[in-house]
């Protein structure tokens, strides 16, 4: 593998070193390593390991110099052919995420600070996986930045035990009594705490030599003085000594008795603190973030409250004042780290997540609406998940039809949008950036909208794929145009799928069993008086407020139900939405047959169970024939200003009526000539289809009921 890491330079602190420890360990195990930084002490530690470095002002914010950065980074990629771009901080970060996607190459980043809640942190987030070093930030970074817990990898900071051996207690001969802090110089680290603490701790022990270690070159000048004339007014200036970053780590550590971590405000790991417990350094640290999965009070350190000198000058003074407490501490503190921190093993989990990220593929697919279209998608996801096996598969689909697809096996989730409300306008800006936080490496177009063009091209997915049909097409880049020919429902649905190999798609259609909604369907029908063992068709009265040409005529509709009710027994199940109320209600008045009228009544599961429950399924060219052929109902289709061929669902028992016009298929929603392809379909036609499509002992039982009035029998029978 081909890594390249991204930092804002190489001076003394846990990113660098870790990106050196990550370096050296990819060298040593035949791998190519690759630093882009600008640079520092440690470029001279990347040469002698035999890695690769790269100067590049990757750190800067200023936005020409950023542009410069992602240029010179993309030629960097390219000619080092580099597989995965690691970025640790967040402005190489976002220079990285581009150019990482512009040559399809993976990208993945490690959190390692409590980061604000910016614009800028959100690039944290977009790694293919996201590495924390615990919980604490694992979970920060899914509740501030939206990261889905399956997309973040922990795993902790690691120690070179060998270097970073044990010093027991007994060895560590002297008068002195030496504390100190290894961090950068920054206010958030609590120096000043600390030289208050030690203040403190001086005016009770005699020999006390403080120690503080980091790059004063690389920090403010202005907090630097503040220090060393907080050291003068505090009459430090004997006991207090500043230690550069060039020196040796480990052999400081080995001079101190103890450690202080005196963060003020969150942190992510704290390395120093682990490397101090395997070095035999007591560990006194500030309760607070990440660090108290490390230190146990007690057993494998001591805790202070932050900002709070007296206290940490407490814990201090217990240390001085307990050789046992010391000797147990420590001790305990470098099992802990030999368990759980062991650099080797470290090292190993962080290449096999490299290798993970570039062997797993994230697939978006796209199939917003409508309901019909939705079912109609079902044999693409399973052709996609017997394709791609191993594959994160996810839906976008509008939040109407979630429910419809939670349940599928063929994907992993299903991500809902809401076009026409939360998701309008600056909605979909937010639904491009949730969908670019989900890192998606291919999208799969089966909407074939402008909208579902344009959102996997702002959400940056390297391989897009979908119908050039010149609805901004030109954002795929990888597209295919469909045939002159009619293509049959199905085929027409996964017909770009052969640009991802699939040649072949199986044509049935599926949805899941809902339970829940069973039972309430099953109530439905108990409170609207069916009688045990009646049969029912259930009747979609219209296609939609826009295809009113799809619509059968409801004098037809309600002789229809008096023949069915008087010569099979046979109720009628009116289905369909809270627009459907005014003709249901229209139709009621029209037949004596008592109709059950569920129109508006149900969500979409009920709707679904409704069809499912019911012995046949009568409609026009819309959403509900697709259901019944999904969830293996017979069902009769009423065909006029649609083609057949091409809408028509694959099913096992249907019939399907369509009466040729020269006219027809003319795909209008109004109609000049009064309809005539729907009228020519007379209630005999649909009534012959119908009793076709009852199961035989079923017509049998229905024929002794024949000559009464569906729900009007004794109910109690």
């Amino acid at each position: 593998m081909n890594i390249l890491q991204l930092v804002p330079e190489l001076n003394i602190g846990g990113v660098e070193k870790g990106t050196v420890e990550v370096a050296r360990y990819l060298t040593l195990n035949g791998h190519k390593a690759v630093v882009v930084s600008g640079g520092g002490v440690l470029e001279k530690d990347l040469a002698a390991i035999g890695a690769r470095h790269y100067r590049l002002p990757v750190g800067r914010k200023n936005p020409f110099t950023m542009l410069y950065a992602y240029m010179q980074l993309k030629k960097i990629i390219a000619k080092e052919n580099i597989h995965v771009v690691h970025a640790r901080s967040r402005i190489p970060a976002l220079t990285g995420f581009f150019a990482a996607r512009s040559l399809h190459r993976t990208f993945l980043t490690t959190a390692h600070g409590q980061y604000r809640k910016k614009l800028i942190s959100r690039v944290m987030g977009w790694g293919k996986f996201v590495i924390t070093a615990n919980e604490t930030m694992a979970r920060y970074m899914k509740d501030n930045f939206s990261v889905p817990l399956g997309r973040i990898r922990i795993i902790p900071r690691g120690v070179d035990l060998k270097r970073f051996s044990f010093i027991p207690r007994e060895e560590r001969r002297g008068k002195t009594f030496r504390v100190g802090m290894i961090c950068r110089f920054t206010p958030l680290k609590g120096h000043l705490d600390f030289l208050k603490a030690v203040s403190l701790v001086n005016r009770k022990i005699p020999n006390l030599e403080a120690v503080i270690m980091g790059d004063t070159k690389g920090a403010k000048e202005e907090y630097i003085k503040k220090l060393r004339l907080t050291v003068r007014q505090l009459l430090l200036n004997d006991v207090v000594k500043f230690v550069d970053s060039s020196e040796d780590v480990a052999a400081v550590m080995a001079g101190m008795d103890v450690l202080v971590s005196a963060n003020r405000l969150q942190e992510a790991f704290g390395r120093t603190v682990i490397e101090a417990q395997a070095r035999g350094t007591a560990v006194l640290a500030t309760r607070i973030g990440g660090v108290l999965e490390n230190v146990e009070d007690g057993k494998t350190g001591l805790l202070c409250e932050p900002a709070d000198p007296e206290d940490m000058a407490e814990k201090i003074l217990e240390y001085a004042s307990s050789p046992g407490l010391l000797k147990e501490v420590t001790s305990n503190a470098r099992e802990y780290v030999e368990k759980n921190f062991s650099l080797e093993n470290v090292m190993a989990r962080t290449v096999d997540v490299y290798r993970e990220a570039m062997e797993s593929v994230s697939i978006l697919v796209l199939k917003i609406s409508a309901l019909g279209d939705v079912i109609l998608s079902t044999p693409s996801l399973k052709a996609l998940r017997n394709r791609f096996r191993n594959a994160r598969i996810k839906v976008l689909t509008d939040v109407r039809f979630r429910e419809v697809l939670s349940p599928c096996p063929y994907i992993d989730d299903v991500i809902a949008c809401d076009l026409r409300g939360r998701d309008r306008g600056r909605g979909f800006l937010a639904l491009a950036s949730r969908l670019r936080a989900e890192h998606f490496d291919v999208s799969v177009d089966l909407q074939n909208s402008r909208k579902s063009h344009l959102l996997p091209f702002l959400s940056v997915v390297p391989e897009r794929y979908g119908y050039d049909n010149g609805k901004f097409s030109f954002l795929l880049n990888r597209k295919i145009s469909l045939p002159v020919r009619s293509l049959a429902p199905v085929e027409h649905q996964a017909y770009a799928l052969g640009l991802l190999g699939i040649r072949s798609v199986d044509k049935k259609l599926e949805l899941w069993p809902d339970t829940e909604a069973a039972e309430k369907v099953e109530k439905m029908l108990k409170d609207a008086w069916l009688n045990k063992g009646q049969r029912i068709v259930a009747v979609s009265l219209s296609a939609s407020a826009k295809w009113q040409t799809k619509n059968w005529g409801l004098e037809y509709l309600s002789e229809l139900s008096e023949k069915l009710a008087r010569e099979k027994g046979i109720r009628m199940v009116l289905v369909g939405t809270e627009a459907d109320r005014r003709i249901a209600s229209e139709f009621m008045k029209m037949t004596t047959a008592n109709p059950i009228d569920l129109t508006g009544k149900t969500g979409i599961p009920e709707f679904i169970g409704i069809i499912r429950r019911s012995d046949v399924l009568l409609s026009g060219d819309s959403s509900p024939i697709h259901v019944a052929a999904a969830v293996g109902t017979p069902f009769v289709a009423l065909f006029g200003p649609t083609d057949p061929a091409r809408h028509i669902p694959p099913a096992d028992d249907l019939r399907v009526i369509h009466k040729k016009l020269k006219c027809s298929p003319c795909y209008r929603p109004v109609c000049r000539r009064k309809m005539q392809c729907m009228r020519s379909i007379k209630p005999e036609d649909v009534y012959k289809a119908i009793v076709e499509l009852m199961p035989v002992d079923e017509i049998e039982a229905g024929e002794k009921g024949a000559g009464t009035i569906p729900g009007e029998r004794d109910f109690d029978r």
